[in-house]
């Protein structure tokens, strides 16, 4: 069977996605760690859309994680026509306060499953000479980042090895975007790592989306085949204005801001 897999499927833009392909009648391979979420979603997905979806439980945070949904669908005999790497984390906080354990999670979740995900069902798309992979960055990939230094570099890391691949592909018939949003209505911001005070001063004042208007953005993308896409007026008019700045002039100004916010007196 064909299908469409989904990373970071059990909530926010994650699930919003899964619902606008189910709408287009795709049938749906939904991953992430929450089992009950993953099952919910697959019945209202199922009951509502009239197609075929399915789950496999994983935690991409582990190395030993993306081989295992690769086998999961070739063991179920799932073709992977389309692949959605959304599945992401964040920290807030300065970087040498932060607990390492976790900021290495980030780069294993945001890039390294990233890839490996990228790396096993792009040899199927190749041979079929046909295929999508969509990898969810971030708008924070257009800019440097401080007190947000592990999640900036993360997606950095993604637009650079998308934009890279995108090439590559071009003469298999494999389609590759790069797709990013802005700061979405979630609960990204509401773990430990990111409920500070900090991550507080980082969002305040900033653009938000909902995750169903990222999610049709990226449909629309998607269906005139984009090689890329910011989510949001506004941040694609960000985007472009920071690509006229030197990155470090951008990064100087922004901490200056977010120390004030915080009430940390310059030296």
């Amino acid at each position: 069977m064909n299908v469409t897999l989904i990373t970071g499927a059990s909530d926010g833009i994650g699930k919003a996605i899964a619902h606008r392909f189910a709408l287009l009648k795709h049938n749906l391979v939904l991953v992430a760690r929450n089992e009950q979420k993953l099952a919910a979603i697959c019945n209202e997905l199922t009951s509502n859309y009239k197609i075929e979806a399915r789950y496999i439980i994983a935690d991409l945070c582990k190395a030993e994680a993306p081989q295992a949904v690769y086998d999961e669908c070739e063991k179920r005999h799932l073709e992977v026509d389309v692949l959605i790497n959304n599945a992401g984390k964040g920290s807030s906080g300065e970087f040498c306060q932060n607990d390492l354990a976790a900021e290495l999670e980030i780069i294993q979740l945001n890039d390294v499953s990233l890839v490996a995900l990228t790396h096993l069902f792009l040899q199927n798309m190749r041979r079929n000479k046909k295929g999508f992979i969509i990898n969810v960055a971030s708008m924070i990939a257009f800019i440097p980042s401080p007190y947000m230094a592990v999640y900036a570099g993360s997606k950095h890391f993604v637009k650079a090895f998308t934009y890279s691949i995108a090439e590559e592909c071009k003469p298999y018939g494999v389609k590759v975007m790069l797709f990013s949003p802005g700061l979405t209505s979630s609960n990204f911001m509401n773990t430990k790592e990111n409920n500070n005070n900090w991550g507080k001063a980082l969002t305040s004042g900033v653009n938000t989306q909902t995750p169903e208007q990222v999610a049709e953005e990226l449909m629309l993308a998607f269906s005139k085949n984009k090689s890329r896409h910011v989510s949001g007026s506004k941040n694609r008019i960000f985007a472009k204005l920071a690509s006229f700045l030197p990155p470090s002039f951008i990064a100087s100004t922004f901490a200056k801001q977010k120390r004030k916010q915080v009430g940390i007196k310059e030296a």
